[in-house]
């Protein structure tokens, strides 16, 4: 009498072992870069409010940057941290031009160690009649991929 076969070969087994490995491979970077861009886009979405409330402040200054260098000078509060504490968020220098027209406001948005301490600087310049706002990364393995910017 023949007996049926009950379950699966040795190579079956090796096969899908071997599928799994290459997905994992393949899927875990890529969803630890998504978490991380999550994270910085979360730190530069809380600067837009106080971002645009600052280019209103600028206007309304006579596109002095230094008239707006404050919370209490803008009229918002700016936020200190966001995602849960792994970005720090701050106001950086703001300058005049010359003759107080134009000049620059900065941001910055920092990831901490396990965000391999990128640095997203927002810098906003004033033009006579607009603020043109600016991202540039440092640190390292700072790319698109993990910032978003």
């Amino acid at each position: 009498m023949k007996r049926a076969q009950q379950g699966f070969t040795l190579i079956e087994l090796m096969i899908v072992v071997a599928i799994i490995g290459i997905l994992a491979a393949i899927a875990i970077p890529q969803y630890q870069d998504y978490v991380t861009r999550a994270r910085y886009q979360d730190g530069l979405a809380s600067i837009e409010a106080v971002k645009t409330a600052t280019a209103v402040c600028i206007q309304e200054n006579g596109g002095d940057p230094t008239a707006c260098d404050t919370d209490t000078k803008v009229g918002t509060t700016m936020s200190t941290s966001a995602a849960g504490g792994k970005i720090t968020i701050a106001r950086g220098t703001f300058t005049a031009g010359t003759g107080g027209l134009g000049g620059t406001a900065i941001f910055t948005v920092t990831g901490d160690s396990t965000l391999s301490s990128c640095v997203i600087t927002a810098t906003g310049t004033v033009a006579a009649d607009k603020i043109n706002w600016t991202y540039v990364t440092s640190g390292t393995g700072c790319t698109k991929s993990k910032t978003g910017v």
